[in-house]
């Protein structure tokens, strides 16, 4: 008895592993970014919100690259977030409070992509709280928008360029 117990335990952690290594080779990344510019004009302590341009996607051309294509695409989520500030370059994220920032496109319903609240940062670069979001929809268009809102703790006497920098996660089966 003690022995199927054993034999069952072994071919269970192998199914399951050899699940996680499939997994790994049908997944790949898709990187993004945009411009995001706070406005010195912005009131401190209050939400406000910043309209980015269209981000213009990569994903037929990423999609071919690692053969597959949208219509065999399983999942996508956002791996990874990251801020920089791009000018002033001296500037850091002092004045911050909170940031976030949602997805959209024409066909599909704003999201939140990721955060980041009660921001306590000196330095010019900050990772945001993804959220665990499915993002198919949105990665598979030709393009999307990011709405970004912010709320300041300081005056900002210059307005401030920072960059979005995305990491998507996308999981699809082979053509």
């Amino acid at each position: 008895m003690k022995s199927k117990l054993i034999v069952i335990t072994l071919l269970l952690s192998l199914f399951l592993n050899s699940c996680s290594t499939v997994d790994d080779l049908l997944s790949f990344n898709i990187s993004n970014s945009t411009s995001i510019k706070i406005q010195s004009t912005f009131p401190v302590n209050l939400p406000s919100e910043i309209i980015t341009p269209d981000v213009t996607t990569n994903s037929s051309a990423e999609f071919q690259n690692n053969k597959t294509k949208a219509g065999l695409v399983k999942d996508v989520k956002i791996k990874s977030l990251k801020l920089s500030i791009t000018d002033p370059s001296d500037k850091t994220f002092t004045f911050l409070k909170s940031i976030h920032l949602y997805i959209s496109t024409t066909d599909s319903d704003e999201i939140e992509l990721a955060y980041q609240d009660n921001i306590n940062s000196s330095t010019n670069t900050i990772d945001l709280i993804c959220t665990d979001a499915r993002l198919d929809q949105y990665i598979k268009a030709d393009k999307y928008k990011i709405r970004t809102k912010v709320t300041l703790k300081e005056t900002l006497t210059k307005d401030v360029t920072v960059k979005a920098d995305m990491k998507f996660r996308v999981t699809a089966d082979p053509f």
